[in-house]
Protein backbone atom coordinates (compact mmCIF):
# COMPACT_ATOMS: atom_id res chain seq x y z
CA UNK A 1 0.00 0.00 0.00
CA UNK A 2 3.04 2.01 0.63
CA UNK A 3 3.97 1.82 -2.90
CA UNK A 4 0.11 2.62 -4.52
CA UNK A 5 -0.15 5.45 -2.18
CA UNK A 6 3.45 7.18 -3.15
CA UNK A 7 2.50 6.70 -7.05
CA UNK A 8 -1.43 8.27 -5.99
CA UNK A 9 0.63 11.18 -4.53
CA UNK A 10 2.75 11.60 -7.91
CA UNK A 11 -0.01 10.90 -10.26
CA UNK A 12 -2.10 13.55 -8.06
CA UNK A 13 0.08 15.81 -8.44
CA UNK A 14 0.97 15.63 -12.48
CA UNK A 15 -1.88 14.77 -13.87
CA UNK A 16 -4.09 18.05 -14.48
CA UNK A 17 -5.28 18.47 -18.06
CA UNK A 18 -7.19 15.90 -19.10
CA UNK A 19 -8.20 12.93 -17.01
CA UNK A 20 -7.65 9.39 -16.19
CA UNK A 21 -8.71 6.61 -13.74
CA UNK A 22 -6.19 3.88 -12.06
CA UNK A 23 -7.13 1.06 -10.39
CA UNK A 24 -4.40 -0.22 -8.16
CA UNK A 25 -3.19 -4.21 -7.64
CA UNK A 26 -4.90 -3.64 -4.24
CA UNK A 27 -8.53 -3.46 -6.04
CA UNK A 28 -8.25 0.63 -5.11
CA UNK A 29 -9.36 2.89 -7.98
CA UNK A 30 -8.40 6.52 -8.47
CA UNK A 31 -9.48 9.28 -10.58
CA UNK A 32 -6.93 11.88 -11.33
CA UNK A 33 -6.78 15.11 -13.46
CA UNK A 34 -10.34 17.49 -13.80
CA UNK A 35 -12.91 16.06 -12.13
CA UNK A 36 -15.39 18.05 -14.56
CA UNK A 37 -13.21 15.81 -17.42
CA UNK A 38 -13.91 12.35 -15.09
CA UNK A 39 -17.24 10.30 -17.26
CA UNK A 40 -18.05 6.73 -17.90
CA UNK A 41 -15.68 7.33 -20.92
CA UNK A 42 -12.73 8.23 -18.79
CA UNK A 43 -9.67 6.35 -20.29
CA UNK A 44 -8.92 3.42 -17.72
CA UNK A 45 -5.26 1.74 -16.56
CA UNK A 46 -5.19 -0.82 -14.53
CA UNK A 47 -1.88 -2.04 -12.52
CA UNK A 48 -1.82 -5.52 -11.88
CA UNK A 49 1.77 -5.70 -9.22
CA UNK A 50 3.06 -4.05 -7.22
CA UNK A 51 6.31 -4.59 -8.94
CA UNK A 52 4.94 -2.83 -11.65
CA UNK A 53 4.02 0.25 -9.81
CA UNK A 54 7.61 0.16 -8.75
CA UNK A 55 8.93 0.57 -11.98
CA UNK A 56 6.73 3.59 -12.76
CA UNK A 57 8.21 5.48 -9.60
CA UNK A 58 11.45 5.35 -10.58
CA UNK A 59 11.49 5.00 -14.26
CA UNK A 60 8.03 6.03 -16.19
CA UNK A 61 9.35 6.41 -19.29
CA UNK A 62 10.65 3.14 -19.89
CA UNK A 63 8.26 1.48 -17.43
CA UNK A 64 5.24 2.12 -18.33
CA UNK A 65 5.48 1.12 -22.21
CA UNK A 66 7.49 -1.81 -20.86
CA UNK A 67 4.78 -3.00 -18.34
CA UNK A 68 1.92 -2.50 -20.97
CA UNK A 69 3.90 -5.08 -23.26
CA UNK A 70 4.19 -7.42 -20.91
CA UNK A 71 0.48 -7.15 -20.02
CA UNK A 72 1.24 -5.84 -16.19
CA UNK A 73 -0.40 -2.38 -16.93
CA UNK A 74 -3.58 -3.27 -18.81
CA UNK A 75 -5.74 -0.65 -21.40
CA UNK A 76 -8.32 -1.58 -23.68
CA UNK A 77 -7.17 -0.68 -27.42
CA UNK A 78 -10.64 2.22 -27.70
CA UNK A 79 -8.60 4.10 -24.51
CA UNK A 80 -4.81 3.24 -25.21
CA UNK A 81 -4.42 6.36 -27.85
CA UNK A 82 -6.29 8.90 -24.80
CA UNK A 83 -4.24 7.72 -22.26
CA UNK A 84 -0.71 8.39 -23.90
CA UNK A 85 -2.70 11.88 -24.88
CA UNK A 86 -3.45 13.03 -20.85
CA UNK A 87 0.11 11.53 -20.12
CA UNK A 88 1.93 13.46 -22.75
CA UNK A 89 0.03 16.32 -22.10
CA UNK A 90 1.10 16.40 -18.12
CA UNK A 91 4.59 15.34 -19.19
CA UNK A 92 5.93 18.85 -18.06
CA UNK A 93 5.03 18.92 -14.78
CA UNK A 94 6.55 14.97 -14.43
CA UNK A 95 10.05 16.76 -16.35
CA UNK A 96 9.77 19.63 -13.52
CA UNK A 97 9.64 16.90 -10.42
CA UNK A 98 13.22 16.17 -8.99
CA UNK A 99 13.43 12.76 -10.03
CA UNK A 100 13.04 13.36 -13.34
CA UNK A 101 15.67 15.88 -13.46
CA UNK A 102 18.22 13.68 -11.82
CA UNK A 103 17.45 11.07 -14.92
CA UNK A 104 17.43 14.10 -17.43
CA UNK A 105 20.91 14.42 -15.73
CA UNK A 106 21.87 10.87 -16.25
CA UNK A 107 20.13 10.51 -19.81
CA UNK A 108 22.75 13.74 -20.93
CA UNK A 109 25.35 12.04 -20.15
CA UNK A 110 24.68 9.03 -21.25
CA UNK A 111 23.87 10.51 -24.75
CA UNK A 112 27.22 11.50 -25.13
CA UNK A 113 28.73 8.27 -24.61
CA UNK A 114 26.07 6.46 -27.07
CA UNK A 115 26.08 9.47 -29.57
CA UNK A 116 28.59 7.78 -32.24
CA UNK A 117 27.03 5.08 -34.58
CA UNK A 118 30.08 2.98 -36.69
CA UNK A 119 29.46 1.79 -39.78
CA UNK A 120 29.33 -1.91 -37.72
CA UNK A 121 26.52 -0.68 -35.18
CA UNK A 122 24.29 1.46 -38.12
CA UNK A 123 24.06 -2.00 -39.58
CA UNK A 124 23.48 -3.77 -36.54
CA UNK A 125 20.89 -1.39 -35.66
CA UNK A 126 19.10 -0.98 -38.54
CA UNK A 127 19.08 -4.84 -39.01
CA UNK A 128 17.17 -4.96 -35.78
CA UNK A 129 14.04 -3.07 -36.79
CA UNK A 130 13.89 -3.40 -40.54
CA UNK A 131 14.86 -7.12 -41.02
CA UNK A 132 11.24 -8.07 -39.33
CA UNK A 133 9.58 -10.05 -41.86
CA UNK A 134 8.39 -7.60 -44.54
CA UNK A 135 4.59 -9.36 -44.51
CA UNK A 136 4.36 -7.35 -40.91
CA UNK A 137 5.41 -3.95 -42.96
CA UNK A 138 2.58 -4.95 -45.28
CA UNK A 139 0.06 -4.76 -42.91
CA UNK A 140 -0.25 -1.49 -42.20
CA UNK A 141 1.79 0.97 -44.83
CA UNK A 142 0.93 1.74 -48.12
CA UNK A 143 0.91 -0.33 -51.23
CA UNK A 144 4.23 1.62 -51.96
CA UNK A 145 5.54 0.48 -48.60
CA UNK A 146 6.28 4.13 -47.77
CA UNK A 147 7.66 4.06 -44.11
CA UNK A 148 7.65 7.69 -43.31
CA UNK A 149 5.50 10.59 -43.46
CA UNK A 150 2.61 11.16 -45.48
CA UNK A 151 1.27 15.01 -46.73
CA UNK A 152 -2.29 15.26 -46.04
CA UNK A 153 -3.64 18.02 -48.08
CA UNK A 154 -6.99 17.27 -45.86
CA UNK A 155 -8.30 14.44 -43.69
CA UNK A 156 -10.21 12.85 -45.87
CA UNK A 157 -6.96 11.89 -48.13
CA UNK A 158 -6.43 8.26 -48.30
CA UNK A 159 -3.32 6.91 -47.12
CA UNK A 160 -2.00 6.23 -50.42
CA UNK A 161 -2.70 9.52 -51.66
CA UNK A 162 -1.05 10.94 -48.82
CA UNK A 163 2.28 9.24 -49.66
CA UNK A 164 2.04 9.77 -53.27
CA UNK A 165 1.88 13.93 -52.62
CA UNK A 166 4.41 13.09 -50.11
CA UNK A 167 7.06 11.53 -52.98
CA UNK A 168 5.83 14.24 -55.52
CA UNK A 169 6.91 17.23 -52.82
CA UNK A 170 10.02 15.65 -52.72
CA UNK A 171 10.88 14.89 -56.12
CA UNK A 172 9.91 18.64 -57.01
CA UNK A 173 12.15 19.87 -54.17
CA UNK A 174 15.13 17.91 -56.20
CA UNK A 175 14.32 20.32 -59.16
CA UNK A 176 15.06 17.54 -61.40
CA UNK A 177 17.09 18.10 -64.96
CA UNK A 178 17.48 15.73 -67.86
CA UNK A 179 20.32 12.48 -67.61
CA UNK A 180 20.87 13.41 -63.99
CA UNK A 181 22.09 10.53 -61.33
CA UNK A 182 20.29 10.79 -57.96
CA UNK A 183 21.79 8.37 -54.59
CA UNK A 184 18.32 8.10 -52.46
CA UNK A 185 20.45 7.42 -48.89
CA UNK A 186 18.42 4.80 -46.73
CA UNK A 187 16.29 3.73 -49.61
CA UNK A 188 14.06 1.25 -47.77
CA UNK A 189 11.73 -0.85 -49.86
CA UNK A 190 12.55 1.18 -52.50
CA UNK A 191 9.27 3.55 -53.66
CA UNK A 192 10.92 6.66 -54.07
CA UNK A 193 14.25 5.89 -56.23
CA UNK A 194 11.29 3.59 -58.37
CA UNK A 195 9.15 6.89 -58.78
CA UNK A 196 11.81 9.07 -59.44
CA UNK A 197 12.73 6.92 -62.51
CA UNK A 198 9.53 6.39 -63.38
CA UNK A 199 8.94 10.70 -63.53
CA UNK A 200 12.21 10.90 -65.40
CA UNK A 201 13.02 8.29 -67.73
CA UNK A 202 16.96 9.12 -68.22
CA UNK A 203 17.48 9.33 -64.64
CA UNK A 204 19.81 6.80 -63.15
CA UNK A 205 18.80 6.22 -59.25
CA UNK A 206 21.10 4.28 -57.08
CA UNK A 207 19.77 3.28 -53.42
CA UNK A 208 21.79 2.64 -50.97
CA UNK A 209 20.36 0.17 -47.68
CA UNK A 210 21.74 -1.69 -44.44
CA UNK A 211 18.73 -4.14 -44.82
CA UNK A 212 19.04 -7.29 -46.80
CA UNK A 213 15.55 -8.01 -46.08
CA UNK A 214 14.39 -4.15 -47.67
CA UNK A 215 17.10 -4.74 -50.23
CA UNK A 216 15.77 -8.07 -51.20
CA UNK A 217 12.12 -6.29 -51.88
CA UNK A 218 13.68 -3.43 -53.56
CA UNK A 219 15.68 -4.96 -55.88
CA UNK A 220 12.44 -7.56 -56.89
CA UNK A 221 10.65 -4.43 -57.08
CA UNK A 222 12.79 -2.62 -59.99
CA UNK A 223 13.09 -6.36 -61.25
CA UNK A 224 9.27 -6.20 -61.80
CA UNK A 225 8.67 -2.91 -63.04
CA UNK A 226 10.98 -3.14 -65.49
CA UNK A 227 13.62 -0.24 -64.29
CA UNK A 228 16.22 -2.35 -62.84
CA UNK A 229 18.45 -0.96 -65.73
CA UNK A 230 18.64 2.38 -64.40
CA UNK A 231 17.92 1.76 -60.42
CA UNK A 232 20.01 0.28 -58.66
CA UNK A 233 20.05 -1.15 -54.85
CA UNK A 234 22.78 -1.83 -52.83
CA UNK A 235 23.87 -3.11 -49.69
CA UNK A 236 26.49 -0.65 -48.55
CA UNK A 237 26.96 2.21 -45.86
CA UNK A 238 26.66 5.51 -47.37
CA UNK A 239 29.93 6.63 -45.66
CA UNK A 240 31.40 3.81 -48.65
CA UNK A 241 30.05 5.25 -51.69
CA UNK A 242 32.35 7.18 -54.02
CA UNK A 243 30.43 8.29 -57.01
CA UNK A 244 29.46 11.48 -57.79
CA UNK A 245 25.74 12.46 -57.99
CA UNK A 246 23.71 15.75 -59.58
CA UNK A 247 21.18 14.69 -56.97
CA UNK A 248 21.01 13.00 -53.08
CA UNK A 249 17.57 12.35 -51.12
CA UNK A 250 17.27 10.86 -47.93
CA UNK A 251 13.82 10.54 -45.96
CA UNK A 252 13.80 9.00 -42.62
CA UNK A 253 17.25 7.67 -42.44
CA UNK A 254 18.83 10.83 -40.69
CA UNK A 255 17.56 9.63 -37.80
CA UNK A 256 19.95 6.89 -37.52
CA UNK A 257 22.81 8.87 -37.99
CA UNK A 258 23.94 9.76 -34.45
CA UNK A 259 24.64 12.88 -33.14
CA UNK A 260 28.25 12.80 -33.09
CA UNK A 261 28.03 11.84 -36.77
CA UNK A 262 25.91 15.23 -38.20
CA UNK A 263 28.99 16.80 -39.50
CA UNK A 264 30.64 13.60 -41.30
CA UNK A 265 27.44 12.94 -42.75
CA UNK A 266 26.39 16.34 -44.48
CA UNK A 267 30.69 16.71 -45.56
CA UNK A 268 29.42 13.63 -47.33
CA UNK A 269 26.80 14.87 -48.88
CA UNK A 270 28.97 17.44 -50.08
CA UNK A 271 31.32 15.36 -51.39
CA UNK A 272 29.66 13.40 -53.08
CA UNK A 273 27.48 15.99 -55.04
CA UNK A 274 28.44 17.75 -58.15
CA UNK A 275 29.52 21.23 -58.57
CA UNK A 276 25.88 22.20 -59.13
CA UNK A 277 24.28 19.63 -56.75
CA UNK A 278 21.30 19.46 -54.66
CA UNK A 279 20.55 17.61 -51.81
CA UNK A 280 17.01 16.94 -49.91
CA UNK A 281 17.11 15.76 -46.35
CA UNK A 282 13.65 14.53 -45.13
CA UNK A 283 13.90 13.67 -40.53
CA UNK A 284 11.84 14.06 -38.16
CA UNK A 285 13.03 16.47 -35.84
CA UNK A 286 12.03 18.33 -32.43
CA UNK A 287 10.84 21.90 -32.64
CA UNK A 288 11.61 22.87 -29.60
CA UNK A 289 14.50 21.98 -27.45
CA UNK A 290 17.14 19.18 -28.01
CA UNK A 291 15.77 16.25 -25.50
CA UNK A 292 16.97 12.54 -24.94
CA UNK A 293 15.32 10.32 -27.29
CA UNK A 294 12.57 8.10 -24.97
CA UNK A 295 14.50 4.74 -23.37
CA UNK A 296 11.78 2.43 -24.27
CA UNK A 297 12.01 3.36 -28.01
CA UNK A 298 15.83 3.67 -28.04
CA UNK A 299 15.66 -0.17 -26.68
CA UNK A 300 12.85 -2.10 -28.24
CA UNK A 301 11.74 0.22 -31.64
CA UNK A 302 14.81 1.95 -32.51
CA UNK A 303 18.22 1.09 -31.35
CA UNK A 304 20.58 3.79 -32.17
CA UNK A 305 17.97 6.31 -32.77
CA UNK A 306 17.48 9.94 -31.91
CA UNK A 307 15.52 12.72 -32.95
CA UNK A 308 17.24 15.96 -33.05
CA UNK A 309 16.44 20.03 -32.70
CA UNK A 310 16.76 22.21 -35.79
CA UNK A 311 19.53 23.97 -33.19
CA UNK A 312 21.82 20.33 -33.86
CA UNK A 313 21.33 20.43 -37.68
CA UNK A 314 22.24 23.54 -39.12
CA UNK A 315 25.95 23.98 -37.28
CA UNK A 316 26.71 20.48 -39.03
CA UNK A 317 25.44 22.16 -42.34
CA UNK A 318 27.18 25.21 -41.94
CA UNK A 319 30.14 23.71 -41.21
CA UNK A 320 30.22 21.16 -43.77
CA UNK A 321 30.12 23.89 -46.93
CA UNK A 322 26.86 23.25 -48.26
CA UNK A 323 24.21 26.13 -48.48
CA UNK A 324 21.23 25.44 -46.52
CA UNK A 325 18.21 26.82 -49.62
CA UNK A 326 15.17 25.78 -47.97
CA UNK A 327 13.46 24.69 -44.81
CA UNK A 328 9.87 23.40 -44.61
CA UNK A 329 8.65 21.58 -41.43
CA UNK A 330 5.74 19.49 -41.50
CA UNK A 331 3.51 19.52 -38.62
CA UNK A 332 0.50 16.87 -37.80
CA UNK A 333 1.01 14.85 -40.99
CA UNK A 334 3.02 12.05 -39.10
CA UNK A 335 0.57 11.90 -36.69
CA UNK A 336 -2.34 11.49 -39.45
CA UNK A 337 -0.26 8.57 -41.17
CA UNK A 338 0.57 6.86 -37.94
CA UNK A 339 -3.42 6.69 -37.48
CA UNK A 340 -3.56 5.07 -40.59
CA UNK A 341 -0.46 2.55 -39.78
CA UNK A 342 -2.36 2.03 -36.39
CA UNK A 343 -5.67 1.47 -37.54
CA UNK A 344 -4.55 -0.65 -40.36
CA UNK A 345 -1.89 -2.31 -37.85
CA UNK A 346 -5.41 -3.48 -36.24
CA UNK A 347 -7.84 -4.25 -38.66
CA UNK A 348 -4.82 -7.01 -39.74
CA UNK A 349 -3.74 -7.67 -36.12
CA UNK A 350 -4.73 -11.49 -36.44
CA UNK A 351 -2.07 -11.68 -38.95
CA UNK A 352 0.64 -10.54 -36.72
CA UNK A 353 -0.19 -12.88 -34.10
CA UNK A 354 0.51 -15.45 -36.29
CA UNK A 355 3.93 -13.88 -37.04
CA UNK A 356 5.33 -12.59 -33.87
CA UNK A 357 2.76 -13.12 -31.02
CA UNK A 358 0.35 -11.30 -28.24
CA UNK A 359 2.82 -9.50 -27.11
CA UNK A 360 4.79 -8.30 -30.04
CA UNK A 361 1.25 -6.81 -30.89
CA UNK A 362 1.37 -4.81 -28.08
CA UNK A 363 4.70 -3.68 -28.37
CA UNK A 364 3.61 -2.47 -32.20
CA UNK A 365 0.48 -1.21 -31.18
CA UNK A 366 1.91 1.19 -28.43
CA UNK A 367 4.79 1.86 -30.46
CA UNK A 368 2.07 3.50 -33.28
CA UNK A 369 -0.10 5.05 -30.98
CA UNK A 370 2.52 7.17 -28.97
CA UNK A 371 4.22 8.03 -32.28
CA UNK A 372 1.11 9.30 -33.06
CA UNK A 373 0.58 11.40 -29.67
CA UNK A 374 4.25 12.57 -29.68
CA UNK A 375 3.09 14.94 -33.03
CA UNK A 376 -0.22 15.75 -31.49
CA UNK A 377 0.95 16.63 -27.75
CA UNK A 378 5.00 17.15 -27.55
CA UNK A 379 7.24 18.65 -29.80
CA UNK A 380 7.81 16.39 -32.83
CA UNK A 381 7.49 17.25 -35.96
CA UNK A 382 9.23 16.41 -39.78
CA UNK A 383 11.67 18.84 -41.07
CA UNK A 384 12.32 18.58 -45.11
CA UNK A 385 15.54 20.55 -45.62
CA UNK A 386 17.15 21.28 -48.92
CA UNK A 387 21.04 21.79 -49.08
CA UNK A 388 22.91 23.15 -52.23
CA UNK A 389 26.35 23.24 -53.59
CA UNK A 390 25.34 26.55 -55.24
CA UNK A 391 23.68 29.34 -54.85
CA UNK A 392 22.20 28.97 -58.41
CA UNK A 393 21.25 25.11 -57.82
CA UNK A 394 17.48 26.12 -57.91
CA UNK A 395 15.68 28.96 -58.92
CA UNK A 396 15.73 32.06 -56.77
CA UNK A 397 11.63 31.83 -56.44
CA UNK A 398 10.45 28.99 -54.70
CA UNK A 399 7.47 28.65 -57.23
CA UNK A 400 9.07 25.52 -58.70
CA UNK A 401 8.78 23.17 -56.05
CA UNK A 402 5.15 23.62 -56.55
CA UNK A 403 4.58 23.94 -59.76
CA UNK A 404 6.61 20.16 -60.36
CA UNK A 405 4.27 18.43 -57.98
CA UNK A 406 1.69 19.63 -59.47
CA UNK A 407 2.29 18.93 -62.85
CA UNK A 408 1.80 14.82 -62.55
CA UNK A 409 -1.76 15.89 -61.10
CA UNK A 410 -4.78 15.56 -63.98
CA UNK A 411 -5.20 18.66 -65.99
CA UNK A 412 -2.09 20.47 -64.52
CA UNK A 413 0.56 21.96 -67.14
CA UNK A 414 3.52 20.20 -68.00
CA UNK A 415 5.92 22.97 -67.88
CA UNK A 416 8.15 23.60 -64.80
CA UNK A 417 10.17 26.20 -64.19
CA UNK A 418 13.67 25.81 -65.22
CA UNK A 419 16.66 27.61 -63.20
CA UNK A 420 17.38 31.14 -63.44
CA UNK A 421 21.01 31.89 -64.23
Amino acid sequence: MLQESLLHRILNRVIVDGAIVVEYPSGRAEKYGRSSEVSDDTPNISITSNRTIRGLIANPAYAFPNEYVKGNIRISDQSLHNVIAVLFKNIDRYRASLGARVRQGFDRFSKAIRAKNTVFRSGVNVRRHYDIDDRLYRLFLDTDMQYSCGFFENSQMSLEEAQDIKKKRIIAKLNMKSNMRILDIGCGWGGLALSIARQYPDARVVGVTLSPGQLQVARRRAMDSGLSNRVKFLLTDYRDIKDKFDRIVSVGMFEHVGLRDYLGFFKKIDSLLTANGLALLHTIGRSGVPQETNPWIRKHIFPGGYIPALSEITPAVEKSGLITGDVEILRLHYAQTLRHWFNRFKKNEDLAQSLYGDEFCRLWSFYLASSEQSFRYLDHVVFQIQLLKSLRSTPVVRDYMSSASDMHRPGMSEKVPSAIG
